[in-house]
C-alpha cells in the first residue's frame, strides 16, 4: 500500500500539488500504522498489509535539503511503520512554469539518499548523524565515509574486539559482512586476508581499522580522503522501473 507524499514539506505541496495536503496523506498513513493491520484477523485470512506501506520524495523540484528529506524519513519509518521511503530525482518536463527549476537533480543524490537511507534501518544511524554541517549529503563520498571522515578521532577500531555497532560504522562493512566478522573472530583472530575472504570491502576499511593491533591504511586525512573519493559514484542512474541495473543500485548496497 502507497500513499505518495511527492515533497517534503506543507509549503511544497501547495505550491506545487495544491490537490493534496499534509493531513490527507498523513491520516491514512497513521491509520494503516496500527497493529491490527499487521496482524491475521482470524486464521483464514491472510495479513491485511504483508508487505507494508511505502511513499515516495520528490527530490530536487523544492528547495528542502537533505536533512529535511532525511529527518521526515526517519520520522516516516519510527511513526508510520514505513516499509520503505523512495526518492525520484526530479526531471524538468514542463518548462511553462516558474515554480519548478528548469535544471534535473543531480542522480548521484537520489543515490546518496538512498544509502543514507540504508544507514537510518539497518546501521543504526540516526539523522542527525547523518548529513554535514551544510544540511546536504555529499557527493563525493557515501555517507558512512562522509561520518567517518568527520569523526576520524573514533578511528581506528580493533576488528577482533569491537562491539557490532561500532563495526558497522567502518567503511566498507556492511551488515552481512559484520555478522560474519563477529561469527569467525570466535574462533581465531582476524588477520587482513581473513577479512578479504570475509568480502570486506578492503580498500575503505583498512584505514579505519587495526587487526590484531597492525594498521595497514593511510593516517593522513587528506590521504584517506583523496583514497575515498567517488569510489561508488560511477555509472550511478536514476532509479527506473525499466532499468533493472540502476534499480539494484539504488534499492541494494551495503556500506
Amino acid at each position: 500500500m502507497s500513499f505518495n507524499l511527492e515533497l517534503p514539506t506543507e509549503t511544497s505541496l501547495k505550491l506545487l500539488a495544491p490537490q493534496k495536503n499534509k493531513n490527507s496523506i498523513l491520516a491514512p498513513m497513521k491509520m494503516l500504522s496500527a497493529d491490527k493491520y499487521f496482524e491475521a484477523p482470524n486464521k483464514r485470512r491472510r495479513d491485511f498489509l504483508p508487505a507494508g506501506q511505502t511513499t515516495q520524495l520528490i527530490v530536487g523540484a523544492s528547495p528542502e535539503n537533505d536533512a529535511h528529506i532525511i529527518k521526515l524519513t526517519e520520522k516516516l519509518y519510527s511513526a508510520y511503520k514505513m516499509k520503505r521511503v523512495y526518492y525520484s530525482s526530479y526531471i524538468p518536463t514542463n518548462f511553462e512554469t516558474s515554480l519548478l527549476p528548469s535544471v534535473a537533480a543531480p542522480k548521484i543524490r537520489e543515490h546518496r539518499l538512498y544509502q543514507a537511507d540504508w544507514l537510518l534501518r539497518f546501521y543504526g544511524f540516526t539523522a542527525d548523524e547523518i548529513t554535514g554541517d551544510d544540511g546536504n549529503l555529499s557527493l563525493e563520498y557515501d555517507p558512512k565515509c562522509a561520518w567517518a571522515l568527520r569523526h576520524l578521532e573514533l578511528f581506528p577500531v580493533e576488528i577482533n574486539s569491537a562491539p557490532l555497532e561500532v563495526i558497522l560504522r567502518v567503511p566498507g562493512i556492511g551488515v552481512k559482512t559484520a555478522s560474519r566478522i563477529l561469527l569467525a573472530r570466535k574462533n581465531a583472530k582476524l588477520g587482513f586476508d581473513d577479512l578479504k575472504r570475509l568480502r570486506v570491502v578492503m580498500k575503505r576499511a583498512m584505514h579505519f581499522i587495526t587487526c590484531d593491533g597492525k594498521f595497514i591504511g593511510s593516517k593522513r586525512e587528506t590521504s584517506i580522503m583523496e583514497l575515498l573519493k567517488g569510489q561508488d559514484s560511477e555509472g550511478v542512474e536514476q532509479l527506473s522501473f525499466f532499468n533493472t541495473g540502476a534499480a539494484l543500485s539504488a534499492l541494494t548496497g551495503e556500506l
